[in-house]
C-alpha cells in the first residue's frame, strides 16, 4: 500500500525521533501528525534536533485523531501511555504499531479482544530488531535441548521496566519448550535478596541497567561439558527501525493484534 499516513507518538524521544528519520526514508509513508507532551499545535519542523516535517503536534489523542485521517500509529513512548494510546487508536480504527514494553497480561488481553471485536490490525513487539527476534526463536528451539538456562539483559539506565519486554517474551517462548525446572542446587539461598534475579518457572532473569547501553541480551543455556550462549546487541537504536518499517506494512494486512514480530517473520 503507499501513501501510509502515519502518527508517531513521542517524537521527541530517542526512539520516536528515530522512527521520524525511518519515515523521511520511505516514499510510501506520510507523517500527518504527532502526539507529544509538549507543544500543543507546533509544526515538527520546529522542535530543533528533528526532521522538516510539517506535520502537526497534539497533546490530546481525541483531538488528533479526530482532525486527522491516520493509517497507523507509531507509539515508541511508557507503558502507562502505550496502553492509552493503543487502546484509543484501536476504538478510532488507526492501526497501531507499538514498540512500547510493560503491558501487563490482563492490558494485553483486553487490546486483543478490541482488536478482534473492531476488526483492525495491531502490532505490539517487546523488540523491532530483526536479529533480537531471531536470538529468541534460536532460543525456543535450543530449549528443547538445554533445559537450564538463564537470561541476562542489559539495557540504558533511564528504562522504566525491568525485566525488558525482551527478556519476558524470551522466557515465554522458552516456557513453550521447556517443563518447569528448579535450577541451581536444592539448598541454594540467597543471602542478599534478588541476587539471583527474577525466577521464571526455575529459570532466572538477570536485569543490568547502566550509561552507555542501549539493548543487549544474551541467552545462556547449560549441559554437563559444555555452554550455549545466544547474544543479540543492538548498539544503536537505528536497528529497530527495519522491524517497524516491516510492521507498517504488514499491519495494513492485518485484522487481529499480533504480539511479538515473530509472529510475522516467514
Amino acid at each position: 500500500m503507499s501513501n501510509i499516513k502515519v502518527v508517531v507518538a513521542g517524537p521527541r524521544g530517542r526512539m520516536g525521533s528515530e522512527a521520524l528519520r525511518m519515515i523521511e526514508k520511505h516514499d510510501d509513508l506520510n507523517l500527518v501528525a504527532c502526539l507529544d507532551m509538549k507543544h500543543e499545535g507546533e509544526r515538527i519542523k520546529d522542535i530543533p534536533g528533528l526532521p522538516a516535517f510539517d506535520a502537526k503536534i497534539f497533546t490530546d489523542i481525541d483531538q488528533c485523531f479526530q482532525a486527522v485521517d491516520a493509517d497507523v500509529l507509531i507509539d515508541l513512548t511508557t507503558p502507562e501511555y502505550g496502553y492509552l494510546h493503543t487502546k484509543t487508536a484501536i476504538q478510532y480504527g488507526v492501526r497501531p504499531v507499538v514498540g512500547t514494553t510493560g503491558f501487563t497480561s490482563e492490558q494485553l488481553a483486553e487490546l486483543t479482544d478490541l482488536a478482534e471485536e473492531k476488526r483492525i490490525g495491531a502490532v505490539i513487539a517487546p523488540n523491532f530488531a530483526i536479529g533480537a527476534v531471531l536470538m529468541m526463536q534460536f532460543s525456543k528451539w535450543a530449549a528443547k535441548y538445554f533445559p537450564d538456562v538463564e537470561i541476562i539483559e542489559k539495557h540504558h539506565d533511564q528504562k522504566l521496566d525491568a525485566p525488558s519486554g525482551t527478556a519476558v517474551k524470551t522466557a515465554e517462548l522458552i516456557k513453550q519448550e521447556r517443563e518447569k525446572k528448579q535450577q541451581g542446587h536444592p539448598n541454594e539461598q540467597e543471602t542478599i535478596q534478588g541476587a539471583r534475579g527474577a525466577n521464571v518457572d526455575g529459570m532466572h532473569i538477570h536485569s543490568v541497567r547502566l550509561p552507555g547501553l542501549v539493548a543487549h541480551q544474551e541467552v545462556i543455556f547449560g549441559s554437563p561439558g559444555e555452554n550455549l550462549t545466544i547474544k543479540h546487541d543492538s548498539f544503536h537504536r537505528q536497528s529497530f527501525m527495519s522491524g517497524i518499517k516491516f510492521s507498517i506494512d504488514h499491519v495494513m494486512k492485518l485484522d487481529v493484534l499480533v504480539y511479538g514480530l515473530e509472529n510475522l517473520l516467514e
